[in-house]
């Protein structure tokens, strides 16, 4: 049966490729295709699936920032989102139940409290996998769409706890000697190296963290996340969360999967997960407005709510809780199940063009921003320079330093993450913040004297929409970009970019000329000394 699963897995997410859609969307399809056919899954599925979500938030701990959740935008609008949002959505299922439509009939207020407590979460699966694909993590609206999860994780959590009446142990208080012990840690990253002993170490410890919490009644997973964030600041953080991703996308496909193993809904269930469904929308404008009266950018505003605008599997976690208490009915946990399926693919459709649409609709959606700025969102300028590299990685600092050597001050850099520049600014580097993907950027930036912007970004689909960007900011300079692979380089020229370096090429080439200097130095030397 395990050969079973991967078949229709690979078959289902390659299917939905062919249309430009996330393969998750396809293995959502497989695991009710399979579900309906009568297989069924394994202990070893849900085995996958929990390992997935565990190595997720771990390395989510890794990429986040713990001051960034102390900002009045992510705490304020989590907590602001939770209550109105079950307060309207409370209403609205009494309201279908009014109009006798079925399994809504039966529901009294408390019900309907609690269903619309448990889709008040957002997808983490769902967010970081699509962030991540575009290279948008570690910008201003990713990084704010990251904190409202954490938040609403920990709501959950206590919400839990109060439900079961399971409070933690008088144990959990002894977690707080972990921050003093994170010298101890940071000895275990550096004596792991490079190789195949780095991504056990982010097993080891993230089911390490895992365990620990949940022996003091603590939910395992945020024990995962705790451990990525005791480790964040690390230098090599980064290189251990690249070294987990391909078994963290490996694993969560089991997640995936394991949805359509809940059950198998009937006609009725349908109709009531379209209807839960179509409420996307109120989540969306929800947010959406209170990020603007926290004074977020029209546009953070508007990336930050589209990713959240869906369901999370946290909520199904409640959703049992609530049948096995009796407080929901358990037709509800497929209606869920459905309901969530549905969402993913709705977030996984419309944030494909989240940044198309809001080009095209900028003008509208800047009408509802204030004038005054946060601190984190002004803007910077590249004063003097001719020079920029947009992404700060190790290929884009690399390229920012030799550049540099050469040519001084004329040369900047912008990144989208925060942390980075603050890095780089701390060694007198003349880098600032920015979005690439942001149109406002360069409508705002006194770009006429830049001769060539260099993209150093891993995503062709990032690249080829900033040189969109930069045409239609009407940019006369030259622009390069990086590709790993020849059919990406081929798709990046036909766009626009006067050259595309290939990145394993270029590497293989430039260490060729450079070994090949040192011979003739030393042959040139030789020469010399006999002359």
């Amino acid at each position: 049966m395990d050969f079973v699963w991967i078949l229709f897995a690979f078959g289902c997410g390659l299917g939905v490729r062919v249309f430009s859609l996330p393969p998750l969307v396809g293995y959502l399809a497989a695991g009710f295709m399979l579900n309906g056919l009568g297989v069924r899954p394994a202990e070893g599925l849900q085995t996958l699936a929990d390992l997935g979500i565990t190595l997720m938030l771990f390395t989510i701990g890794l990429k986040l920032n713990l001051r960034d959740l102390f900002k009045v935008e992510v705490y304020g609008g989590a907590l602001s989102h939770l209550v109105l949002w079950t307060g309207l959505v409370s209403l609205s299922v009494v309201g279908l139940g009014a109009l006798m439509l079925p399994h809504f009939a039966d529901m009294d207020f408390t019900g309907a409290a609690l269903l619309a407590f448990a889709c008040s979460f957002s997808s983490t699966v769902c967010i970081v996998k699509l962030l991540e694909e575009n290279g948008e993590l570690k910008t201003r609206h990713g990084q704010i769409a990251i904190g409202i999860l954490v938040v609403q994780d920990i709501a959950a959590v206590l919400f839990m706890a109060f439900a079961t009446h399971e409070l933690p142990s008088l144990w959990a208080v002894g977690l707080v000697l972990l921050i003093p012990a994170r010298p101890v840690l940071y000895r275990i990253m550096n004596h792991a190296g490079h190789g195949e002993l780095l991504p056990l170490t982010g097993f080891f410890l993230a089911l390490g963290g895992y365990e620990l919490f949940s022996l003091l009644n603590l939910k395992g997973d945020l024990g995962a996340l705790a451990a990525g964030l005791l480790l964040s600041q690390h230098a090599k953080s980064g290189e251990l969360a690249k070294a987990l991703l391909n078994f963290k996308d490996l694993f969560l496909i089991g997640f995936f999967l394991s949805i359509g193993f809940i059950a198998l809904p009937d006609w009725p269930m349908v109709i009531s997960a379209v209807l839960l469904t179509l409420l996307l929308p109120l989540k969306f404008l929800l947010f959406f407005g209170l990020f603007i009266v926290l004074r977020l950018r029209a546009r953070s505003s508007y990336l930050a709510s589209l990713a959240l605008t869906n369901y999370s599997e946290f909520g199904l976690i409640v959703a049992v809780l609530c049948v096995n208490t009796g407080w929901l009915d358990k037709q509800w946990l497929v209606i869920l199940a459905l309901t969530v399926a549905l969402s993913f693919v709705f977030t996984s459709v419309v944030h494909r063009s989240s940044h198309v649409l809001y080009s095209r609709h900028k003008d509208f959606i800047r009408r509802f921003e204030y004038p005054q700025r946060l601190v984190e969102d002004l803007q910077h300028e590249p004063l003097g320079a001719e020079i920029l590299v947009v992404g700060l990685g190790r290929v884009g600092k690399g390229a920012f330093h030799a550049l540099q050597a050469d040519l001084g001050e004329k040369v900047w850099g912008m990144d989208s993450d925060m942390a980075r520049v603050k890095r780089l600014q701390a060694e007198h580097l003349h880098v600032f913040n920015g979005d690439g993907e942001d149109a406002e950027l360069w409508e705002n930036l006194d770009i006429s004297n830049i001769r060539l912007i260099l993209l150093a970004l891993p995503s062709i689909g990032d690249v080829q929409n900033i040189t969109a960007q930069l045409k239609g900011a009407q940019y006369e300079g030259k622009i390069a970009a990086i590709a790993r692979y020849e059919d990406e380089r081929i798709t990046l020229l036909a766009s626009g970019i006067d050259r595309v370096f290939n990145f394993y090429t270029e590497a293989g080439s430039g260490f060729a000329e450079e070994s090949l200097a040192m011979i003739e130095a030393d042959k040139l030397q030789s020469e010399e000394t006999a002359g």
